[in-house]
């Protein structure tokens, strides 16, 4: 005769802890996926549908016409494509110089200084300080009439230059700008890698007779390539993204626009500018889509070029 136990029944506290147990993770991270999902997933598919679609501010029909505000942008709006390359053109200028800069600060940090924490907080200033004021002083900074900078050329009996108004130059002048602003952030990030670095490397190639420089070549950048790759990658975004310092590089009724010639507008002020001017929410889309390929397309590229360089080291 065989006898069987049946597990004794759970008391209504041990359940609870037992759902706890369970749901308790999900719990903690659903808030992210909630708010991703609807300030993330939803807009992006969103805009999606709406490229699809010719629809204008006020008119409640939409009709599907299916890839037609792409080839227009492409084909016909010829601000577009001049934007395409004043981004790229402002993220080059910026991105390079404000990666080697930002390494090299980080590097000055890592030695041992007299007050590192004061140092860091002002390498940190530019960042909390708001970009609207930023732009406004670097605005009077590059100006063409009474610009700092034009100012001292003309000290020196050089000819003042058109930051505002030529491609290159202003160009130039903004990126300044995006250098200023993101270098310190950038220098903390490979200022907290090379703190990871094995003192005992540099102890070594010490003794071997390496000097500072070929330390610095040799272990530390190899040491920080995934630091690296996120750092350009992050940059890589925002240099492509680039809105508020081009907008208040030159304040106006027609800041939109880049200036008299769109010589330093922006994809992502192109944009709003559509939707402004023209009230068309699927041109606008259209555009919004066609920048979020062009920088997958630039981060993987930078992603391939900084794997090629630091395998070759």
């Amino acid at each position: 005769m065989t006898t069987q136990h049946t597990a004794p029944r759970l008391t209504w506290r041990e359940r609870l802890t037992r759902i706890d147990v369970k749901a308790m993770p999900y719990a903690l991270v659903s808030p992210y996926f909630i708010l991703f999902a609807v300030f993330g997933v939803f807009p992006m598919g969103y805009t999606l549908y709406a490229s699809l679609h010719a629809w204008k501010i006020g008119n409640p029909t939409r009709e599907f016409v299916g890839l037609d505000n792409y080839t227009f942008l492409l084909t016909e709006y010829d601000r577009f494509n001049w934007s395409v390359v004043n981004t790229l053109g402002m993220f080059v200028m910026a991105t390079v110089p404000q990666i080697v800069c930002a390494m090299m600060v980080a590097n000055a940090l890592n030695k041992r200084l007299r007050r590192p924490l004061l140092w860091r907080m002002l390498i940190l200033a530019p960042i909390v300080t708001s970009v609207v004021a930023v732009g406004v002083i670097f605005a009077r900074i590059w100006g063409n009439e009474y610009g700092m900078v034009n100012g001292a050329l003309e000290l020196i009996g050089l000819d003042a230059v058109n930051w505002q108004g030529g491609r290159l130059e202003s160009w130039f002048a903004i990126s300044s700008m995006v250098d200023w602003r993101w270098m310190g952030y950038n220098a903390l990030i490979f200022l907290a890698a090379m703190q990871t670095i094995p003192k005992s490397l540099y102890e070594a190639a010490t003794v071997d007779g390496a000097s500072p420089r070929q330390q610095f070549w040799k272990i530390t950048v190899p040491q920080l390539k995934p630091i690296l790759i996120f750092t350009v990658f992050v940059s890589s975004v925002g240099g492509m993204t680039l809105f508020v310092e081009p907008l208040m590089f030159a304040p106006g009724t027609g800041a939109l626009g880049g200036g008299t010639t769109g010589q330093f507008q922006t994809t992502a002020m192109v944009l709003v500018d559509i939707l402004r001017t023209h009230g068309n929410y699927g041109i606008s889309s259209a555009a919004g889509w066609l920048l979020f390929l062009v920088i997958g397309v630039v981060a993987a590229l930078n992603f391939l070029v900084v794997n090629r360089i630091q395998g070759n080291k």
